[in-house]
């Protein structure tokens, strides 16, 4: 048994996240819109992403949130689209993220609702690059606040290296990896990005960069293209270089939708007070949870959301979401045998984690194919574990700006017994054998013991094992000859347009694709319903299960009241703790993203 490693680990080994170019903090529109609630009439539709939106719900007190989810959103604009009541649409933004695969989307389907002869007017208290994108894709006019700025600044990312810290404090790094462009142990025993680690960073940047401007061509045709990275502009510096139209605040863009419109109200449909008025949404949402959906009991296709690091059975560090194969394993078994499940996408939005947890989970979502139509959709990421899972799809679709890729193994830990030394602390391992090698390995995970040459090879071998899995599980489930696969292994990370190209993904899309792709598979009506699953059951699944309530003390409190303040300042942090999460448990191998690859 290898003794827990100290919550100290889960914030060193943050010095290896990544941030980006990022803007000033999320702020909300003051403005007091007039927004009415839904009754019949002619309108416009007022979407508000101003606090966000997420892949998957979180916990309430009865069941899933409030808080609407991707999927809602894309449900909602397609109804807009074919609701003749419906003559327009005012997207407010407010200053929020939506992140660029969030940005593809949303950004498409508004972009239908347009073509349809409706006009979609966009405003925003801040424009970043993200949210600028899905503008200028959806939008017929964007406006901005008088105080707010456009902070189209470009695509870059900024690697943190903790090595001169490190030695200062003493602690050693026994780090592997398997594959040269992994780069796991670079934060912690270099100063700078290997070159391999360097090239297959920006090459997936460069991809990401080039479907991130040809969209913001697309919809802003008469904009120089420099403009685009040459920002933050003022909004009148933006306004008088054509990348926004109007100047003003939520309300000045409300009459502006309703004059095109031609119409004199606005209604509520997703955010904000949507569904204002009668009984309390909150309410609807707990009763209908606790009672199931209205459609699980005829055929349908089933959506299943994987979204955060991967693990064993601990839940996310931080409190957020996580993919733990003991939960996500026991939907997978009932959404198999469930006969009404005629076909299942899985949205997969994670840089990986365990790399035990991922094989489980292929194995079950093998399983499934085996029975109905499996359908991947990349979010932001399917990187290393979370391409584990979507290879075991029938068919992947990304977007072109999706993370696809690091088809690798890493794998170590910080030893502190040096650093205890110099305190006065002394660390002595006493072990039962005699033979000198077999102590040496009965302190392998140990936090004060740092490894010797031979147990180096040891993990190192059993690590090159799971990598070799690791390539026959992704050449089973895609159908690939090995060299195909290995050539885009080794860490390697791609975006959307080449991963398409290698073969790692079946063709460039959204949720909304990868649904219609599941009906075709499926030879299903265009009107069979979705279904999601899985969503969290708050209080009624811990009282009726227990599940939910181990999650959340599996990680002390303390930690993440400890991270909290890290993770605000630099979200990036968070991602790398999640996926790194597993070893803090004591596993030996991971599959997940080294850095934490977050776009801005």
């Amino acid at each position: 048994m290898s003794p827990r490693l100290t919550p100290l680990l889960a914030l060193l080994l943050g010095a290896g996240a990544l941030g980006g170019c990022e803007g000033r903090p999320r702020t909300t529109s003051g403005a007091a819109s007039t927004v009415a609630s839904a009754q019949s009439g002619p309108a416009v539709a007022e979407i508000d992403l101003s606090r966000g939106v997420t892949e998957a719900a979180a916990a309430g007190l009865f069941g899933g949130s409030r808080q609407r989810t991707t999927f809602d959103l894309l449900r909602t604009l397609a109804s807009l689209g074919d609701d003749g009541a419906t003559k327009g649409i005012l997207v407010r933004l407010g200053g929020a993220r939506v992140g660029f695969a969030g940005a593809s989307e949303i950004g498409r389907e508004l972009e239908a609702v347009r073509k349809r002869g409706k006009p979609v007017i966009c405003h925003a208290d801040e424009y970043a690059n993200d949210t600028l994108a899905l503008a200028a894709r959806g939008c017929s006019r964007l406006w901005v606040s008088p105080a707010g700025s456009v902070d189209a600044v470009g695509i870059a990312a900024q690697l943190l290296f903790g090595k001169k810290l490190l030695a200062r404090l003493s602690v050693d790094v026994d780090f592997l990896q398997v594959g040269k462009f992994k780069g796991a142990e670079e934060p912690f025993t270099r100063e700078s990005p290997s070159p391999e680690a360097r090239a297959s960073l920006e090459r997936a940047l460069r991809g990401v960069r080039d479907a991130w401007l040809a969209g913001l061509r697309q919809g802003r045709p008469s904009v120089a293209v420099e403009a685009f990275e040459d920002g933050p502009f003022s909004p009148e510096e933006a306004k008088s270089r054509g990348v926004v139209d109007a100047i003003g605040d939520a309300d000045d863009a409300r009459h502006d939708a309703e004059h095109l419109a031609s119409v004199e109200r606005t209604v509520a449909r997703f955010g904000g007070s949507e569904g204002a008025g009668g009984v309390s949404r909150g309410l609807v949402d707990a009763l209908r949870s606790m009672s199931g959906s209205s459609h699980a009991g005829e055929p349908h296709v089933a959506l299943v959301r994987a979204v955060g690091g991967i693990s064993m059975g601990s839940g996310s560090p931080l409190g957020g979401s996580a993919i733990v194969e003991r939960d996500l394993g026991r939907l997978l078994t009932r959404l198999t045998k469930d006969p009404m499940v005629k076909a299942v996408v899985l949205r997969i939005d994670s840089p990986g984690g365990s790399a035990l947890a991922s094989d489980l989970l292929w194995k079950k979502l093998m399983a499934l194919r085996a029975e109905k139509p499996l359908v991947v959709s990349v979010g932001a990421m399917a990187a290393s574990g979370g391409y584990y899972l979507a290879s075991a799809a029938n068919r992947i679709v990304a977007e072109r700006v999706s993370i696809v890729g690091s088809i690798g193994v890493v794998g170590g830990k910080l030893s502190f017994s040096r650093a205890l030394e110099e305190i006065g602390v002394h660390a002595e391992t006493v072990a039962a054998s005699p033979n000198p090698a077999a102590a040496s390995r009965a302190g392998t995970m140990s936090p004060l013991v740092p490894w010797d040459g031979p147990t180096k090879e040891r993990v190192l071998a059993s690590m090159t094992s799971v990598y070799e899995l690791f390539l026959k599980r992704i050449v089973e489930g895609r159908s690939l000859a090995r060299e195909t696969v290995e050539a885009s292994a080794e860490g390697q990370v791609f975006a959307g347009d080449e991963a398409l190209g290698r073969k790692l993904v079946d063709e460039l899309g959204g949720l909304t694709r990868a649904i219609e792709l599941a009906r075709e598979l499926g030879k299903l009506p265009g009107d069979v319903p979705v279904v999601p699953a899985g969503d969290p059951t708050g209080l009624f699944g811990v009282l009726t299960d227990g599940d939910e309530a181990e999650a959340a003390f599996a990680f002390p409190s303390l930690s993440r009241r400890a991270l909290a303040p890290w993770i605000e300042a630099v979200p990036e942090l968070g991602v790398f703790v999640e996926s790194a999460a597993p070893l803090v448990t004591g596993e030996r191998a991971l599959a997940a993203l080294p850095f934490a690859v977050v776009l801005r």
